[in-house]
């Protein structure tokens, strides 16, 4: 088995592949992207009317200012492409950046380890005695694998897309029972604006989901179908989340909140001392009171009461785990025209009409779209190996973004 050796290997295209490029192209990195383009989820997992949920100003390289900078509104998806496409071309990252090119496995290889002789290019890594990292990358349209050597790699895979989670059904209570049409968002990401459009105008669409994803797919919904021949769309909500219109909360800026360097002294860190520990043990109050701030503002706002849709745990839980979703602008605008309704309900199964519920209260559809989100732990444990992938396991459930040693 020969191996291409190069000191750091970069898995995935995204905005954090780029920056990882950027930050290590004095060592010529190879970047792996499965696809044949950069930009990840922007890419490939968003919809028409997708927009960021930052503000320009806030989601931008520090060595790469947007052109237009002073703008605060949520760009486009399509904007952004454009932006990380001339960030790339700034910085001649292109040229690292292997397309089509998916890493279906990744393994240590010991210096001792007879797989490491087979390296077209020694390596003063192992007469060092480090061990290498070795990567299978399959190309598109190909069976043939190429295996590359590496002393570092850099995972920037993401975890928003590639692997949809899909709700488990009981016998006889799957989609194989709806006559309708069933798709997950990824899917119908693929789909071109016209296409969208034929499959949502005029039929009666279910959404499952209530977070970014489905939010947005319901406003497509509703968009297809203005007027008195459209049909309503219902988003099933399992859990509420809290939502916020735009980053002004009672005329203040949403960063005085949570991105000064004050308010960072309101949240716990990993082995952040006893003396901060204790700091942010005082300071809770006003971390409670932050929170309950802005959920007064929301409440009074949004009509969250009205629909059924006010959530039961504080606002500063959604936003550590990135649950929050900024709102399309006339999303309850549509829903006052009804056309966008809400069921709450924690489980629900499909009948040969549409979907059942708990209740025993069943809803008739003709497009269900599973706005149920995506597997990005299956995704890293499919390539990882053992210890490294046990490592992704945390008691929260969450994935953290970093581990300390």
């Amino acid at each position: 088995m020969a191996l291409i050796f190069s000191k750091i290997g970069i898995i995935g295209g995204g905005i954090s592949g780029l920056a990882a490029a950027k930050q290590l192209s004095e060592h010529n990195p190879i970047v792996f992207e499965a696809t044949d383009s950069i930009g990840g989820v922007w890419k490939h997992c968003s919809f028409r009317t997708t927009k960021l949920q930052t503000p320009r100003c806030d989601y931008e390289f520090s060595d790469y200012p947007w052109p237009l900078r002073d703008n605060t509104s949520f760009p486009t998806h399509s904007e952004i492409l454009d932006y990380l496409n001339s960030y790339a071309k700034h910085f001649d990252l292109f040229k690292f950046i292997n397309f089509n090119s998916k890493v279906v496995e990744i393994r240590l290889a010991k210096p001792k380890d007879p797989m490491s002789d087979s390296l077209t290019n020694p390596s003063t890594l192992l007469s060092s005695g480090k061990p290498i990292w070795e990567v299978a990358v399959q190309t598109s349209g190909s069976t043939a694998i190429q295996w590359y050597g590496f002393e570092f790699i850099v995972m920037c895979m993401g975890k928003y897309g590639d692997v949809p989670i899909i709700p488990k059904y009981g016998m006889n209570k799957g989609p194989e029972v709806f006559k309708g049409k069933v798709m997950h968002s990824q899917e119908y990401s693929k789909l071109n604006p016209e296409e969208s459009s034929q499959l949502l105008k005029g039929k009666k669409v279910v959404v499952v989901g209530y977070k970014k994803s489905g939010i947005d797919l319901a406003m497509e919904c509703a968009e297809a179908n203005q007027g008195e021949e459209g049909k309503a769309c219902t988003m099933v909500v399992r859990t509420s989340h809290w939502i916020v219109p735009h980053y002004s909360i009672w005329g203040l800026p949403f960063y005085l909140f949570y991105s000064t360097r004050f308010s960072q002294f309101l949240h716990a860190r990993p082995n952040q001392g006893t003396l901060k520990t204790l700091l942010c043990m005082l300071l809770s109050p006003a971390r409670k009171a932050a929170s309950k701030i802005i959920e007064s503002y929301l409440l009074w706002k949004l009509p969250l009461v009205k629909y059924g849709l006010k959530p039961d745990h504080p606002f500063e839980e959604d936003y550590a785990s990135c649950q929050m979703a900024i709102l399309p602008e006339s999303f309850f605008h549509e829903a006052d025209k009804g056309k966008i309704n809400f069921k709450r309900a924690s489980n629900w199964w499909f009948w040969e009409g549409g979907i059942e519920f708990e209740d025993n209260t069943k809803l008739e559809a003709d497009v269900v779209l599973l706005a149920t989100g995506y597997d990005g732990k299956k995704k890293l444990r499919d390539v990882l190996p053992e210890p490294f992938r046990s490592f992704l396991e945390f008691p929260s459930g969450m994935m953290p973004l970093y581990r300390q040693a």
